[in-house]
C-alpha cells in the first residue's frame, strides 16, 4: 500500500526525479511479489516435494514388510544398523540381538538385528521391517513425516523468494541512490564555482 501510494505522489509532483518514480515503481512490483509470488513459490515447492516424497513412501511400502522377530540371545557382534554413525544417537536405547524372523516367502530367518533394551531378553518378540528378500530393513518413512518436510521445504523457498526479492530491490534503489548522487555533484561541479557570486544567479 505504501509503495501504490508513492507511486501515486510522485506521478505529477514538480520535484519529482526519474528515479523517484523508479523507486516507488520498483518498490510496488517487490510488494506485488512478496505478496504473491513468494506464497505461490512456497506452495508449488512444498506440493512438489510432497508428492515426490509421498511417491518414495509408496515405493518403499511395497518394497518391504513387516514380520514379528524372537529373540534368541544377546548379539556378540553389533548389528548393521548400530555401526552406522548417522544413528549414533540412537544407540544407548538399543541392543544388538539374535532374532529368528519369517522372510515374505515364509522361510524362517536367523541374525542380528537391533532392537530396544527393554525387549532384548530371550523370547521378547518385535516388529521388524524386512525387503523382499527377508533381510532387515528400516520402516518406511511415514506420510506424515514425508508431509512435514515437504512443509519445510515450502517454508525454506519461500523465505529464499522473499530474500531474493527484498535484496533485489535494495540493489536497484541503491544504484538509483548512487545515480542521484552522481548527479547532484555534476551540478555541484558545474554551479559551485559561480556559488554566492553577484550577478551568478545564486
Amino acid at each position: 500500500m505504501r509503495a501504490a501510494i508513492g507511486v501515486w505522489r510522485w506521478r505529477h509532483n514538480p520535484l519529482r526525479r526519474t528515479t523517484d518514480l523508479v523507486e516507488a515503481w520498483v518498490a510496488l512490483a517487490a510488494v506485488v511479489l512478496l505478496v504473491l509470488a513468494v506464497p505461490a513459490t512456497g506452495w508449488i515447492s512444498a506440493t512438489r516435494t510432497d508428492d515426490s516424497l509421498q511417491r518414495a513412501v509408496q515405493a518403499q511400502s511395497r518394497q518391504r514388510a513387516a514380520t514379528t522377530a524372537r529373540v534368541i540371545r544377546l548379539a556378540d557382534t553389533p548389528a548393521p544398523g548400530l555401526r552406522n554413525p548417522e544413528s549414533a544417537g540412537e544407540q544407548p536405547a538399543r541392543r544388538a540381538v539374535v532374532a529368528t524372523w519369517t522372510a515374505p516367502d515364509g522361510t524362517s530367518r536367523t541374525g542380528t538385528v537391533a532392537t530396544r533394551r527393554e525387549l532384548s531378553d530371550p523370547g521378547d518378540t518385535f516388529r521388524l521391517w524386512t525387503d523382499r528378500d527377508g533381510r532387515p530393513a528400516t520402516a518406511p518413512m511415514p506420510p506424515e513425516t514425508a508431509r512435514a518436510h515437504a512443509i519445510i521445504v515450502g517454508l525454506l523457498a519461500a523465505t529464499l523468494a522473499a530474500v531474493f526479492v527484498e535484496a533485489a530491490r535494495r540493489l536497484v534503489v541503491r544504484r538509483l541512490t548512487h545515480r542521484r548522487y552522481e548527479r547532484l555533484d555534476r551540478a555541484w561541479a558545474k554551479a559551485g564555482p559561480d556559488w554566492g557570486r553577484t550577478g551568478a544567479g545564486s
